[in-house]
């Protein structure tokens, strides 16, 4: 499996970007918020490798929070590769992140693709999902979140609801941290 690709761009469209690396020229599809950050120089991408029976597509981002705004977005029922690259080019992962914690479902439905019924579904699925992609987006994790979110894990609780604990936290170290965010899962 494909996860990331470095190489000089040869040809380059608003959809996707033909990427030279060593010689072997890849088609990777990109949002329109990577489209804008790519130069013709060298150039990395992160990489979602869709395999099916008929094809394999890449799909390519500047930022390591796009892409898991992206394979968030496939998680869901009947939102695929395509509608998944319209929201990641309509919106950063911190725009969507305020959407689904504000609930807006009529930014949702300005999306090419996304109608009132996946808008809903996409709020509902998506809840909690917010703080994973702020967490992601500001890279400020540090090592006792990240303890204290394995340790939470092992308990059985959700990524996206021990990000949403962990957020609501001030503590810096490990023990004080899971206890805090063991208390805020106890409301949720």
């Amino acid at each position: 499996m494909i996860i990331g690709l470095e190489g000089t761009v040869e040809y380059k469209e608003p959809s996707s970007v033909h990427m030279n690396v060593n010689n072997v020229i890849y088609e990777v599809f990109v949002s329109l918020h990577t489209y804008s950050s790519i130069g013709s120089e060298k150039t990395r991408l992160h990489i979602h490798h869709v395999i099916r029976e008929d094809a394999q597509q890449l799909y390519g981002f500047a930022q390591k929070s796009e892409k898991i705004l992206f394979e968030g977005m496939l998680k869901i029922n009947g939102i695929g590769p395509k509608a998944a690259l319209a929201i990641c080019s309509t919106f950063t992962p911190e725009q969507f992140a305020g959407i689904i914690s504000s609930k807006d479902v009529n930014a949702l439905k300005k999306v090419p693709g996304i109608g009132p019924k996946s808008a809903a579904r996409i709020m509902v699925e998506l809840a909690g999902f917010d703080a994973v992609l702020l967490n992601t987006a500001s890279s400020l994790v540090t090592s006792a979140a990240t303890e204290a979110m394995m340790a939470l894990e092992s308990l059985g609780f959700k990524k996206e609801q021990i990000a949403k604990a962990l957020s609501a936290s001030s503590a810096t170290d490990t023990p004080t941290l899971v206890k805090e965010a063991l208390k805020q899962l106890q409301k949720l």
